[in-house]
């Protein structure tokens, strides 16, 4: 037995190197971050004005293994008229050497306005016009294969006149260290498959 126990310790020393990778903590290194994650978040009394209309509201992150990335909020369209609108935030992604996942998005906000008819559009009702862009960059921590976690968050906004393309003009805003979890949106069959 003295004779197999270097060649044992070999074997043995062998597998857990191997396997070690498998219990590594989790970052975006690994590729398997890719998808759609979910957020959701509860507005209450939407109009502030103790009506108590509550509105659950989805944001739904989709990173493409290409490096892209597009961010849509359920909340856009909700009373445009009223209080404004907004675009999908579109932007890519980049894995840091520390295995964080940074986003970086442009969208651009909307607010109603009554002012078409003065410019000779005549009987147009509200509309919507150019209030701000806004490039938001974001750190993740790949929480596990199903969770990203949102650990900052930093924007800039931009007149209608500045270029939102430009990672140093408009106006920076404050670091939000707020940490917010989205999981991924996984496919099941499990409706399908119910009586």
């Amino acid at each position: 037995m003295s004779k197999w126990k270097p060649a044992l310790f070999a074997l043995v020393a062998l597998m857990v190197f191997m396997v070690r990778p498998a219990f590594a903590e989790s970052s975006c290194k690994s590729g398997k971050f890719f998808g759609s994650y979910t957020q959701a978040t509860l507005f209450t009394d939407l109009w502030g004005d103790g009506s108590g209309v509550d509105h659950t509201l989805v944001s739904q992150l989709n990173l493409h293994s290409d490096g892209t990335v597009i961010e849509v909020f359920s909340g856009t369209p909700d009373i445009m008229l009223s209080a404004g609108s907004g675009t999908p935030a579109v932007g890519s992604w980049q894995c840091r050497q520390d295995g964080k996942l940074v986003v970086t998005t442009l969208t651009t906000n909307y607010v109603p306005t009554n002012d078409a008819a003065l410019h000779g559009v005549p009987n147009v009702p509200t509309d919507l016009i150019l209030l701000f862009n806004v490039r938001t960059t974001r750190l993740f921590s790949v929480t596990d294969d199903n969770t990203l976690t949102r650990t900052q968050s930093r924007s800039r906004r931009y007149t209608p006149t500045q270029d939102p393309t430009d990672p140093t003009a408009g106006t920076l805003r404050p670091l939000n260290t707020t940490a917010v979890s989205y999981k991924r949106l996984l496919a099941s069959d499990a409706d399908l498959l119910a009586p």
